[in-house]
């Protein structure tokens, strides 16, 4: 059973990356013949072949222990609690991002895009924005805040988002495409079909917006009390992790993307200041 579960995992990397047989064993510096007994189950591999494998088609650490597992063998990446003593230096260098980023808004996320720190400006933007209770009511999993359901949700943040279909159908392909990554079964694949549930959802995926493509960079607009906020904003990752928690953490910041959003940003921060 294991070595069947192998050689499908493999097969399934190996396409969702886009490598022949031949691109694959050429990149890997193996035999295509090799490579097909792997596939077929009629060579078992080592250790250090499907970690060669799993660093040609760049498959997360998670799934590498996936892969490992299913071969025989046990994982070899860790997954360390962000608490973890170890990892001092890490939440350090991420609150000194989040703390940088004031007066605007700044959010680590893991993988599946649940909020696991933020800095004052973003509580304080979502406090400006929507109820927080309200937002933990239709948007949150085990105690954390998941973005892209507050986006998509029409609890969430829908109501007040001004271009929200432009926005969904960027979001909700952007879910699909770590879907697909991830594999059938996994937790992104999960969360795009809870997402497709979602009115309206589905029928923006499908659909093609081309108008959004005529803009170098999306802009999600909000409006609230007569004022509209127009943020952009950038993802980062850690570079060169060896951690699968590390792996998977994203930092989000928030940009405005004209004079009226920075100055209510300001505004709001000195508001809470004066407090």
């Amino acid at each position: 059973m294991a070595e069947a579960a192998f050689t499908t995992l493999l097969k399934s990397w190996r396409k969702q990356r886009g490598f022949s047989q031949l691109a694959l064993a050429l990149a890997s510096d193996v035999s295509q013949r090799h490579l097909s007994f792997l596939e077929s189950g009629r060579s078992q591999p080592s250790r250090e072949m499907i970690l060669r494998l799993g660093t040609v088609l760049e498959i997360p650490f998670r799934d590498q222990n996936t892969l490992l597992t299913a071969a025989g063998f046990a994982p070899v990446f860790v997954e360390s609690d962000l608490s973890a003593p170890e990892l001092a230096p890490i939440r350090q260098a991420l609150d000194f991002m989040l703390h940088q980023q004031e007066p605007y808004p700044a959010i680590v996320m893991d993988r599946y895009w649940n909020q696991l720190e933020s800095n004052q400006a973003a509580q304080r933007l979502w406090a400006y924005l929507i109820k927080p209770e309200q937002l933990m009511n239709c948007c949150s999993a085990s105690g954390q805040v998941n973005l892209m359901k507050a986006m998509l949700h029409p609890d969430g943040l829908r109501p007040i988002v001004t271009n929200w279909k432009t926005v969904a159908a960027v979001s909700i392909r952007r879910v699909h495409r770590e879907a697909v990554a991830a594999g059938e079964n996994s937790l992104s694949e999960l969360l795009f079909q809870e997402m497709l549930q979602l009115p309206d959802v589905k029928t923006l995926w499908q659909s093609n917006d081309y108008e959004a493509w005529q803009v170098p960079l999306l802009t999600v607009k909000f409006e609230k009390a007569g004022t509209t906020l127009a943020f952009f904003s950038t993802l980062a990752t850690l570079g060169t992790p060896y951690d699968i928690t590390l792996q998977e953490l994203r930092i989000e910041c928030l940009f405005p993307a004209d004079e009226i959003t920075a100055e209510k940003m300001h505004g709001l921060a000195k508001a809470q200041i004066n407090e």
